[in-house]
């Protein structure tokens, strides 16, 4: 008969009190299944109970278009950096809407997901992911509407809608990877500060609105002000915005300088975001 006190393997031992920086990544390959299940999850749910289901993927980026061309091509006469206006802007939308639904929802996760938490261990981070891998399939609907568009317009008799796809477009994984990453590190942020500070939610929304308006998506980063250049380069999706139209319709203003700090802004977030969530989700439940 074994003695009861001698030391036993367990597959899994869950920890009180662990270091700031085990950010149990092995855990996450262990719960894979989950994030596939969480990914339905919000895909189905989103439009179970809608009359349109997943064409809402196709309309909001269609009418977006529409008003962005009719107000700021037309009445505001900013420039297309040659481009067709529907073109310049389904293009930044597509890629807008990426960062933004993975900041705006990730942002969120400890107060939606708070009952969850409190009952039931799994790696907290799989909830997160799972946002920024659903989204991934609106993002992929959208990128074909700007396909589709840019087949429509070339074999369009309208003249002056001279675009191609460059050698850019070797870079695309690594602009989704930095979308994906940056609106996941800032939504960290952010989730772990409503836990204590619930009216920040109330601001995410505003802000990301604001957010756009600092970024290159209605206007060429070559149009802007000389006097703000500088300023709307330090927005990380500026530079990946503008690789972004590079890529696919070969305007824009792509360096290797502004890919590598849109790159090392993204991992800075990141990896505080990271830190922050793993600090706060031991505790949280007692706060929110």
């Amino acid at each position: 008969m074994k003695n009861s006190s001698q030391s036993q393997d367990w597959d899994l031992v869950i920890k009180g009190h662990t270091s700031l920086f085990d950010l149990k990544f092995k855990d996450l390959w262990h719960y894979r299944d989950l994030l596939l299940l969480l990914v339905k999850r919000d895909f189905v749910s989103f439009y179970k109970q809608t009359i349109l289901g997943p064409l809402w993927f196709f309309i909001q980026p269609i009418f977006t278009t529409i008003v962005f061309t009719f107000v700021f091509g037309t009445l505001a006469g900013i420039s297309a950096d040659g481009l067709p206006h529907q073109l310049f802007y389904l293009a930044g939308i597509t890629s807008w809407n990426y960062f933004s639904d993975c900041l705006t929802k990730t942002s969120t996760v400890f107060k939606d997901n708070a009952n969850i938490f409190g009952k039931v261990y799994f790696p907290r981070l799989i909830m997160p992911l799972s946002i920024v891998v659903s989204n991934l399939v609106r993002f992929g609907v959208q990128l074909l509407l700007l396909l589709l568009m840019m087949l429509y317009f070339y074999f369009s008799p309208i003249p002056n809608t001279s675009f191609h796809i460059t050698n850019g477009i070797f870079l695309f994984p690594l602009l989704v990877l930095l979308m994906a990453l940056l609106g996941l590190g800032m939504g960290l942020i952010i989730t772990a500060a409503t836990t204590k500070y619930k009216d920040l939610t109330f601001l995410v929304t505003f802000g990301v609105q604001l957010l756009m308006y600092a970024t290159t998506v209605i206007y060429p980063l070559s149009a802007a002000p000389v006097a703000y250049k500088k300023y709307i380069e330090l927005n990380p999706m500026t530079g990946i915005i503008e690789a972004f139209r590079y890529a696919f319709l070969g305007k824009g203003e792509f360096t290797v300088w502004s890919i590598g700090y849109s790159t090392l802004v993204t991992v800075v977030i990141l990896f505080f975001g990271v830190i922050i969530f793993n600090r706060t989700e031991k505790n949280f439940v007692d706060t929110i």
